[in-house]
């Protein structure tokens, strides 16, 4: 869970991933119910790969959001998140329930030039480097499991390159 330090944390509940030998994990079960939390067992040799995935999950999004606010800005958007809180919601709320059906976008559509506008457009090249791996990244997704094919996932990776020309 991620905690701000004020009165919004107290109402929030989490999953608690939970390691404890066999002996003990009655009382470590009953101590994350007790604190409210949902208790998840892992294993020991994976709570690494879990922090990892739970930091990837939450960390990078607000990296990503604050991101996408920075450029809203620089724009001369009044409300960056009004404008985005809609999208974002949706964005998570569907990624949750469906997966990667949930991808919607140039990348899935294979839109090569779109993206390439995009990354041409965004100054910040701190961004614009966010921006080509993640969309890197959402190539690999969309071609694994069908959504484009390999010729738009090429076309993808010619605008993609790692350093993405400016």
């Amino acid at each position: 869970m991620t905690f701000t330090g004020s009165h919004v944390d107290l109402d929030r509940t989490c999953v608690m991933g939970l390691t404890a030998l066999d002996e003990d994990r009655a009382a470590v079960e009953a101590l994350a119910r007790d604190a409210g939390g949902t208790p998840v067992w892992i294993a020991e040799a994976d709570r690494v790969v879990y922090h990892a995935a739970l930091a990837h999950g939450a960390n990078h999004l607000v990296t990503v959001l604050n991101q996408a606010l920075d450029l809203l800005r620089s724009i001369g958007a009044q409300d960056p998140s009004a404008i985005l809180a809609p999208l974002v919601g949706a964005a998570v709320s569907n990624t949750l329930a469906y997966g990667d059906a949930a991808l919607t976008g140039p990348v899935a559509r294979g839109d090569a030039g779109t993206v390439c506008e995009h990354l041409a457009a965004i100054e910040d090249p701190q961004i614009a480097a966010t921006y080509a791996a993640l969309a890197r990244a959402t190539v690999a997704r969309a071609h694994a499991d069908g959504r484009i094919d390999d010729a738009a996932a090429a076309s993808l990776g010619a605008v993609l390159t790692p350093e993405p020309v400016r």
